[in-house]
């Protein structure tokens, strides 16, 4: 069974320039109790999909077509009353930058008990529950720690309290963004444990964005690649980094440092430039930079899937 299931996700952005389409016949489905990692290059549309889902898209942007189907509803035709329902609750984020996060005239009792604005339990049990929740992620002295600033903690134990709010109301959904990217390679180990941890004890299912593969590789159970707002590749983890079909996922893979086994002045670089999405792309959308590019790359690929691997590319047929 699926938590979340986006069937043929279109979203544009009107520009001076034109209609920027971003997302383009995006489908992914996350499993209930599955960490789901999504890769590729800044630009890949990464953003542009949590936006998508939370319906916190900029007004010069709109889902024109496709459903993201969570619990048995459309988030893509839910009002702004409804999504407010789901959002905290259901739904919940972890944005990667955390100082950023929390609101920094805010106490941490403040800021974890206006994430339970919906409970009706008392303001006392509510403390109760915002401390035994601080201690869940490994925050020393908790009941202490509430009544400090943000301002009072170094940036991994913020990001520990993003994390601890996130999961207060216990979600079906956890999206995390990039929630690594403002810490150390040693912080960056402890938040990916700690958030495999919480993601098993709470029984949710996550959304894992980043552009660090060798977190995605350790954390996730799928992968999906994405490039210029298309999914070209998607399967296990295993599958993904073990077995990739896609060149682009190929190249991807090559240009990661950890994979780089001499030293090297010049690390591996894709050539080429993401392509204008204002403009209508005609064929598979990595062919002006696929090394492998044809004839019949001229034309849309079709998705081929085997044993639950799935891949767009017209090499797979040859």
């Amino acid at each position: 069974m699926n938590v979340l299931e986006i069937q043929n996700l279109n979203v544009a952005f009107a520009t001076g320039g034109g209609f920027l389409r971003a997302l383009k016949n995006v489908s992914i489905d996350i499993p209930e109790y599955c960490i789901v990692g999504v890769v590729g290059e800044s630009g890949c549309g990464k953003s542009t999909l949590i936006n998508s889902i939370l319906r916190l898209l900029p007004e010069n942007g709109s889902i024109d077509t496709g459903s993201i189907q969570f619990e048995g509803r459309d988030l893509a035709q839910l009002n702004l009353s409804q999504m407010q329902g789901i959002r905290g609750s259901r739904i919940s984020t972890v944005f990667q930058d955390p100082m950023d996060a929390l609101n920094p005239v805010l106490s941490i009792a403040e800021q974890m008990l206006h994430i339970q604005y919906r409970s009706d339990l008392s303001r006392k049990k509510k403390n109760a529950r915002s401390i035994e929740m601080l201690r869940r992620v490994r925050i020393p002295d908790p009941e202490s720690a509430l009544k400090r600033y943000p301002h009072e903690f170094s940036g991994g134990m913020k990001q520990r309290i993003a994390i601890a709010m996130a999961m207060m109301m216990e979600p079906a959904l956890l999206i995390a963004d990039e929630p690594t990217t403002a810490l150390d390679a040693t912080l960056e180990v402890a938040i990916i444990n700690l958030l495999k941890e919480l993601q098993s004890q709470i029984k949710c299912s996550m959304l894992f964005i980043s552009h660090h593969l060798g977190l995605v590789a350790e954390l996730c159970d799928e992968v999906v690649v994405m490039y210029a707002g298309e999914v070209l590749e998607r399967g296990s983890a295993r599958q993904i980094f073990h077995d990739p079909w896609h060149p682009y996922t190929q190249r991807l893979l090559d240009c990661d440092p950890a994979s780089q086994t001499l030293r090297t002045r010049h690390l591996p670089t894709i050539p080429g430039e993401i392509p204008d999405l204002r403009r209508d792309q005609e064929g598979c959308i990595f062919r002006s930079r696929c090394q492998f590019c044809e004839e019949v790359c001229k034309t849309v690929p079709a998705e081929v899937e085997t044993e639950g691997h799935h891949v767009r590319c017209h090499r797979l047929f040859q």
